[in-house]
């Protein structure tokens, strides 16, 4: 069965008599309710979830906007599953990919950077001089990113957070990105482990701004009419989109065709900004072509989130709903308006949990022996403790059977691998044969054949003449051999006085006394 996608969304009240607000999951493809969590109100930037991997249940954790409190929910149940007492009320959290560590800002411009698995506090510190408004983790979770009302973007490696032997000093950030004029509202974080990775900012100046970890450099800077709040990068990183509160959503390309020295645009695409000269690109006075990427939402828009397939926008307001649009035809396919009245504060896309309540399977339930235990959390530290990092004593569950594993998405086998190169090469090449032959080819062809076909019989014939030439030449020289050898010595001599042949010199002696 294939995977399914969902969408998360986090409701607000608006007013003190609205009551308490709730998060919620809805079908991606229907807009059908999955599941609700009551009895919370979590601010914009006070969402994150952990989703269910590695045979353990996901969570999802919502700090309150009035008081001092995390909430835990599990999607095995819709009730509350724990309540952790925070050291301050909370303005952003955020939490990695792997769910290892959460990272809380708070008004003061302070962070706090906890283990999950642990609930040790490993560091807070005071990063920025006023509200913090967004925390960021990168996708390997190496590095923190915080952004705040100061126009301040920081960058802290997590292995310098975590290092004891510089716990009572104030780290050093491993770069400040302080180019934005206003409070920053938004970050997006590229692909790719830190540094080597790019991330996208938006602030209350009516710009974004792409900058590169890897070198600290300022890419390009997207200028538009209107402030923006928020914004939303496919995971390809080709496009993104910068939304306004006026509830307008610009679609912002990072590649375009390429235009000669005379104005025309040819199929060449080339990257838009990106040299390292920090140049500007004015959204909103293109041509008409390029103005269809504009969106009107017609509501303030307060969040926004990319469909894995990058094929969806869901888009929250501050009117309470949630729209989907298409992105390739920039139309509303769906509308999902059971909160009504109430504020988004936050959406995001996810696929369907396997242990998620009421719908616990993606296949067969009977094959599942075991039911997936839910993630132990425990509660989060509020003053850092020495002793407690030193011991560090972390709860972990043993692997879960290979039938309560979560199912993942099947990867390309060998097969499948040459078949794609089979599609894409061969084509090419029968195209390519079957355009070269005609007639003068195939004269071509047949005098090259000739050609070869006397080489070889010159090949054949030089052998034969080398292979003649080697027996004669063999022979002519064991013919010498042999003659010289049948030649008497030259150190053998006949004796003039008729005495017997003498050859050495003892002979000779004899010879001597002889006729002495």
């Amino acid at each position: 069965m294939p995977l399914q996608e969902i969408i998360l969304v986090s409701v607000a009240p608006t007013s003190a008599t609205q009551g308490s607000g709730n998060v919620s999951l809805y079908d991606l493809n229907t807009g059908s309710s999955l599941l609700s969590f009551k009895q919370t109100s979590a601010p914009p930037h006070c969402t994150a979830s952990i989703e269910t991997r590695d045979g353990q249940g996901g969570l999802v954790l919502a700090a309150q906007a009035d008081k001092s409190l995390l909430n835990v929910y599990a999607f095995q149940k819709d009730q509350l599953h724990l309540r952790i007492v925070l050291p301050e009320k909370l303005t952003c959290l955020t939490i990695d990919l792997l769910g290892n560590y959460c990272a809380g800002g708070t008004s003061t411009g302070r962070v706090y950077l906890w283990e999950v698995a642990s609930g040790i506090l490993f560091n807070s510190f005071e990063a920025h001089y006023r509200r913090l408004t967004t925390l960021r983790f990168t996708s390997d979770g190496s590095a923190l990113i915080s952004a705040s009302e100061d126009s301040g973007v920081s960058v802290w490696p997590i292995p310098r957070l975590l290092d004891n032997v510089v716990q009572n000093e104030i780290p050093a950030p491993y770069h400040t990105l302080s180019d934005h004029t206003l409070p920053v509202t938004d970050i997006v974080c590229g692909i790719g482990g830190f540094p080597h990775c790019r991330v996208l900012t938006s602030s209350l100046d009516n710009s974004c701004k792409l900058w590169d970890l890897s070198t600290r450099t300022l890419l390009t800077t997207f200028l538009f009419p209107h402030p923006i709040v928020a914004i939303a990068m496919d995971a390809t990183e080709r496009t993104f989109f910068a939304s306004s509160a006026e509830g307008r959503i610009h679609q912002v390309n990072l590649f375009r065709k390429r235009t000669d020295k005379i104005g025309h645009r040819s199929n060449v695409m080339e990257a838009v900004g990106g040299a390292g000269l920090g140049s500007a690109e004015r959204i909103g006075q293109e041509e008409a072509a390029e103005r269809q990427r504009l969106i009107v939402v017609g509501y303030p828009v307060t969040s926004m989130s990319i469909s894995t397939t990058s094929a969806l926008l869901i888009v929250g307001t501050s009117a309470g709903y949630v729209q989907i649009y298409d992105i390739a035809s920039q139309q509303l396919i769906r509308s999902i308006t059971a909160h009504k009245d109430f504020s988004i504060t936050a959406v995001r896309t996810m696929l369907k949990p396997q242990d998620l309540m009421g719908h616990a399977s993606l296949g067969d339930p009977s094959s599942f022996k075991e039911p997936i235990p839910i993630r132990s959390i425990p509660s989060f530290q509020r003053t850092r403790d020495p002793k407690t990092r030193e011991n560090h004593d972390v709860l972990l569950i043993p692997p879960a059977h290979p039938a309560t594993t979560v199912p993942r998405a099947p990867g390309p086998t060998l097969s499948d691998l040459v078949e794609a190169h089979r599609f894409f090469t061969l084509p090419t090449l029968a195209a390519s044969s079957t355009a070269a032959v005609g007639p003068a080819s195939s004269a071509r062809i047949a005098e090259l054949e000739a050609e070869l076909t006397q080489a070889r019989e010159q090949l054949a014939r030089a052998k034969n003449l080398n292979n003649a030439l080697w027996e004669s030449t063999v022979s002519a020289v064991l013919a010498d051999r042999k003659d010289k050898l049948s030649t008497p010595s030259a150190e053998t001599t006949t004796p003039l006085n008729g005495g017997t042949e003498v050859g050495d010199i003892s002979g000779r002696a004899k010879k001597r006394g002889r006729t002495d």
